[in-house]
C-alpha cells in the first residue's frame, strides 16, 4: 500500500450531512417515487472538510479501531458486471477474504450494488450524503432477514458484525471516490436515525451531523486489485469501531475528462465463535 508517490497528503472537498431538528428524518427511495434521486425530509447542510490521504497509514488501519481497512487483493473474476460470476465466483473470493482478514468463523454473503456516475450505466449512482448503512435497530433486523428469526434468535448471543467489501470495477477511480469516517472520531449524538420509506417496507440508516472532531480519510486512484472492507455495525458494545459513515464526494483535483467511477460493492454478515 505504498502508492503515495504524487499523491496530495489531503484534499479539502464538500461533503452533504444532515442538521439535527425535532422530527426523526425520513427518506422517500428512489424505488418509491420512480426518480433518479431519493426524496430527503430533513434539512441538509453542505460542509467543507479536510479528507486525509490514508494511503501512508494502511498497514496500520483496523476494522475495530477506525471501521474501515484497505487490502491489495486480486479478483479471478473478470467481469463484474456479469451477476452469475459474481453470485458465484467473486461471492466465493469475497468470504475467503473476510474469513482471511477478521478471523470470522462464518461470512453469509446477502447481496451486491454496482455504482456509476456513468449516465449511460442503468445502475445506482454513487451515495452522495454522509450516512452509515446500519443502525441499533436495523443491523440485529437485517441479521433476522436473512438468517431467519428462528436462526438468527438461536446465534444471539454469537458476536456479529455487517462488513461491505467495496473494490472498484475498473480503476483509477478518479471521479466520485469514497471517502470514510475515522470511527474513533465518531461520537453517539453525532449520528441521526432516518427512516428509508419503501413501497412495502420501512428501513433505516444513519445519516450525520457535522462535528469538527471528525476526522476523514479517502484512498487516491483506487485499483481494481485493491478492496476497501467498511464496517456497517458491530453487536459487540465493547469500544470497538461499531458503524463506520461514509459517501462518496467530489474530488477538486479530479482531471477534466476522467473517466466515471464504477464499484461494486458486496455486503456480508460475518460472525465471531
Amino acid at each position: 500500500m505504498q502508492r503515495t508517490t504524487d499523491m496530495p497528503a489531503s484534499v479539502t472537498a464538500t461533503l452533504t450531512y444532515l442538521v439535527k431538528g425535532d422530527a426523526k428524518p425520513y427518506v422517500h427511495t428512489e424505488a418509491l417515487t420512480g426518480d433518479s434521486e431519493p426524496h430527503y425530509f430533513a434539512e441538509q447542510e453542505a460542509r467543507e472538510v479536510t479528507l486525509h490521504n490514508g494511503r501512508p497509514l494502511a498497514d496500520g488501519l483496523s476494522l475495530d479501531r477506525q471501521g474501515f481497512e484497505l487490502h491489495r487483493r486480486e479478483t479471478a473474476v473478470d467481469d463484474l458486471y456479469d451477476d452469475a460470476s459474481v453470485e458465484t465466483a467473486y461471492y466465493a473470493e469475497v468470504e475467503a477474504l473476510i474469513k482471511e482478514l477478521t478471523g470470522a468463523s462464518r461470512v453469509v454473503i446477502f447481496d451486491h450494488t454496482r455504482r456509476s456516475d456513468a449516465e449511460q450505466r442503468d445502475i445506482r449512482g454513487p451515495a452522495s450524503r454522509v450516512h452509515n448503512d446500519y443502525t441499533e435497530h436495523s443491523g440485529p433486523e437485517r441479521i433476522r432477514d436473512v438468517l431467519g428469526r428462528d436462526e438468527a434468535a438461536a446465534l444471539a448471543a454469537v458476536p456479529a458484525a455487517q462488513i461491505n467489501l467495496w473494490r472498484p470495477i475498473r480503476g483509477p477511480v478518479k471521479r466520485s471516490p469514497l471517502a470514510v469516517l475515522d470511527a474513533s472520531t465518531l461520537a453517539p449524538g453525532d449520528l441521526m436515525a432516518t427512516d428509508l420509506v419503501y413501497p412495502d417496507r420501512l428501513g433505516e440508516i444513519y445519516h450525520l451531523a457535522y462535528h469538527p472532531h471528525q476526522r476523514w480519510y479517502y484512498f487516491p486512484d483506487m485499483r481494481r486489485d485493491e478492496a476497501l472492507l467498511i464496517k456497517g455495525y458491530d453487536s459487540r458494545r465493547d469500544g470497538r469501531a461499531r458503524f463506520t459513515p461514509h459517501t462518496a464526494f467530489q474530488d477538486p483535483t479530479t482531471p477534466p475528462g476522467a473517466p466515471p467511477r464504477e464499484s461494486i460493492e458486496v455486503r456480508t454478515l460475518a460472525f465471531f465463535g
